[in-house]
């Protein structure tokens, strides 16, 4: 592992020991902390954001995504029905592929399944569940760490040995940036994104007074057992419009075309404390999830959490693309590079 230091800013950025996995590999934490005194918390389990606290304008720190305490329980949420995936890396394919099948370059793939008949966020054992290797720790002004994973040839059943490296920045403009890239040795599918469950007014709350925009004029229809069936359907008089404000709603689990990647994707504003959250990414669709996976699970601080706790706004390609062919390319080649950038930028307004 590489630290570098940029800048005479005091270093206080932190390394601590989290746990001890089934293997007996050992994952730490490590807190990344601005000039503003904004701090995130990264493991390298699952490279999960397990802690990002923002200041507002009274300097008051406040914790915005939902975690846990300990590797203990991130490991136990695995198991459960409906698995959280609080703040981590999803992958090697995110989002649900029908059937667990697909094919590429005229020869079927049949992957594991783990949602009902589907595989979803990379089937039985995804990237949020793999341990992965610090490589740089940047520290100073916008300090960043860079994981990277190896994910071997025929891992769930994709082909290829897929090699992945994510960086999270936290720029002095109180912006968590996330800069993922990989490369294959064979030609195979990918789509990666981040899973945290933000709540402006803190952890411990509720985002029903929450206002949501997403900039989307467009959204995938779905199965009853949420795949995509092709059709993309406008969203003018439709409930789920939220080009102009409005209150998180109950019940969510939609994808939404994000079709300009300079404009904002998405973004959050709590009328309780005034914090703002802006979502930009390069990724071709926006994933809104509500209302699901929290219930009866204890999480940070010994909070009992609820269906309305956090909101996740995962950017990243359409759902089951590699079955459409109309949908955005979800194919990388073994001679090109996934690049993929997600900015969620915090403002006191």
């Amino acid at each position: 592992m590489k630290i570098k230091h940029k800048s005479h800013f005091q270093d206080i950025n932190t390394t601590e020991f989290f746990g001890i996995l089934p293997d007996n590999k050992a994952i730490h934490s490590y807190k990344l902390t601005n000039k503003n005194g904004m701090q995130a918390t990264i493991i390298d389990y699952g490279a999960t954001v397990t802690a990002l606290k923002v200041p507002r304008e009274n300097g008051e720190l406040v914790d915005v995504v939902l975690g846990f305490d300990s590797l203990e329980k991130y490991l136990k949420s695995y198991s459960l029905s409906g698995s959280p995936y609080f703040g981590a890396t999803v992958g090697r394919y995110a989002g649900r592929i029908n059937n667990g099948t697909f094919t590429l370059n005229d020869k079927t793939f049949h992957l594991n399944k783990n949602n009902n008949n589907h595989s979803l966020h990379g089937g039985i054992i995804g990237f949020a569940q793999k341990k992965w290797e610090v490589e740089t720790i940047i520290e100073g002004e916008n300090p960043s760490i860079t994981m990277t994973l190896l994910s071997p040839d025929n891992e769930e059943n994709y082909p290829g040995d897929l090699s992945i490296s994510l960086t999270y920045t936290l720029s002095e403009d109180n912006e968590l940036q996330l800069e993922y890239t990989a490369t294959t040795t064979k030609d195979t599918i990918i789509n990666l994104t981040h899973h945290s469950y933000f709540n402006l007014n803190g952890h411990d709350s509720s985002v029903a007074d929450q206002e949501m925009i997403v900039n989307s004029d467009k959204i995938l229809e779905t199965t009853p057992e949420n795949i995509p069936t092709g059709t993309i359907l406008n969203l003018t008089n439709h409930v789920f419009d939220f080009r102009t404000p409005a209150n998180c709603p109950t019940l969510i689990d939609n994808s939404f075309i994000i079709e300009t990647e300079s404009d904002i994707a998405a973004a959050l504003y709590s009328p309780t404390n005034g914090l703002r959250m802006t979502v930009y990414t390069n990724q071709p669709s926006v994933h809104v999830f509500v209302g699901g996976n929290c219930g009866d699970i204890k999480g940070k601080e010994n909070v009992a959490y609820h269906s309305l706790s956090g909101i996740c706004f995962e950017t990243q390609n359409y759902p089951d693309a590699p079955n459409h062919s109309h949908f955005p390319n979800s194919i990388l080649k073994k001679e090109d590079t996934y690049q993929h950038k997600t900015v969620y930028k915090f403002q006191s307004i």
